[in-house]
């Protein structure tokens, strides 16, 4: 089972040094090495919330996203992303942008950190919104219930957390945004710009979420049973055995896809700290996402979520520091090494907490 899931991740992993190594010989293979192992220490966060999400959808669906979604999270944001960012910011045709990243590597990297508010503030506010929306959603189980059951009860309260991003986001574009960050240590008042992402990411999760929960009500009232996809090696697990289809399990694929690229963020741009080599940074964030990918479909099968149930409420609360992380990193330097410490402490948190709990449940 084990072989069978991470075959990809280990098939990428053959192959992408050896491209490393005949692309810039064998320093670039410790580049490689060492992008693939910041991108699986700062995204198993990522790979617990996929998995919620992945775990409503089929077979079909859970084969796609690590072969075919692929492509999306390693050659569409790992390689084509941050040069459509280049593209943007400097006014340049695509192809511009390509031949400048290929052949004047200090240029592009000075482009894409100086375009990261804007990256900042669409990935923080999206990453904000699913945080928000689980901590307001009232919930059987709860891990932290002195916090999570009064925020349940202001859950109720319609749009209070779209309120709370846009506030978010307004004291962001007011305070970091007016000194943010730039190449070279200087600063600049991108406020209406990080305003102007932050209501685009806000679009989008309102969007694709919507559209997602949407068509699974629509699926759900017209008896789903009939419509949806069973899947038997659920039976008995606390999650539904039911897996969706149609339009609802397109819109469900989509907005997956939209929550694994807005966690690619802070990857892209912490990886210029080690290579602006796009070609490298490619190669070792694909490698990295691979195995988040082939954990999330892991977790799934195991039903790692069921058996540890505090793990998703610990991954959802390490995506709202990652969220504040964005948002502050507009202006300040935040280290990679920070922002996964605080990823691995709250899983692991959470993890120990399951473990307790199982433990007392057996008793």
């Amino acid at each position: 089972m084990l072989l069978k899931t991470f075959r990809w991740a280990f098939a990428v992993t053959a192959l992408g040094p050896v491209a490393g190594v005949l692309y810039g010989g064998w320093t670039a293979l410790g580049l490689v090495a060492v992008l693939a192992v910041l991108e699986v220490s700062l995204s198993f966060d990522n790979a617990v919330i996929n998995a919620g999400v992945l775990e409503k959808l089929g077979a079909f669906w859970q084969k796609i996203f690590p072969t075919v979604g692929i492509l999306i999270a390693v050659f569409g944001m790992r390689l084509v992303f941050p040069v459509v960012i280049v593209a943007v910011s400097a006014r340049l045709a695509p192809p511009q942008a390509v031949h400048l990243a290929l052949t004047d590597k200090d240029r592009y990297q000075q482009l894409v950190t100086d375009a990261h508010p804007a990256i900042a503030a669409f990935g923080g506010m999206f990453l904000l919104m699913v945080f928000l929306d689980f901590v307001f959603e009232d919930r059987d189980i709860k891990w932290l219930g002195r916090l999570e059951r009064p925020l349940a009860k202001l859950g109720r309260i319609d749009m209070l957390s779209v309120c709370i991003a846009l506030g978010v986001l307004l004291v962001a574009s007011m305070t970091f945004a007016a000194h943010a960050h730039q190449h070279g240590g200087l600063h600049a008042d991108k406020a209406q710009t990080v305003l102007a992402s932050g209501v685009a990411g806000l679009i989008t999760y309102l969007t694709v979420g919507g559209l997602s929960d949407f068509f699974e009500g629509r699926l759900a009232g017209a008896g789903g049973e009939d419509r949806a996809e069973r899947r038997p090696e659920e039976a008995g697990r606390g999650r539904s055995a039911i897996a969706l289809a149609g339009r609802a399990a397109f819109f469900t694929f989509l907005y997956l896809e939209v929550l694994d690229a807005s966690f690619s963020f802070d990857g892209v741009i912490g990886a210029f700290a080690i290579t602006n080599d796009i070609v490298l940074m490619a190669l070792g964030l694909g490698i990295g996402a691979m195995y988040v990918r082939s954990l999330t479909v892991h977790l799934v099968r195991r039903g790692t979520l069921d058996e540890y149930v505090y793990l998703e409420h610990g991954a959802h609360y390490a995506i709202g520091a990652l969220a504040l992380v964005l948002l502050v990193s507009i202006r300040y330097e935040i280290d990679d090494i920070v922002t996964g410490l605080i990823g691995i402490t709250l899983i692991g948190a959470s993890f120990l907490s399951s473990l307790r709990h199982n433990r007392a449940a057996v008793r």
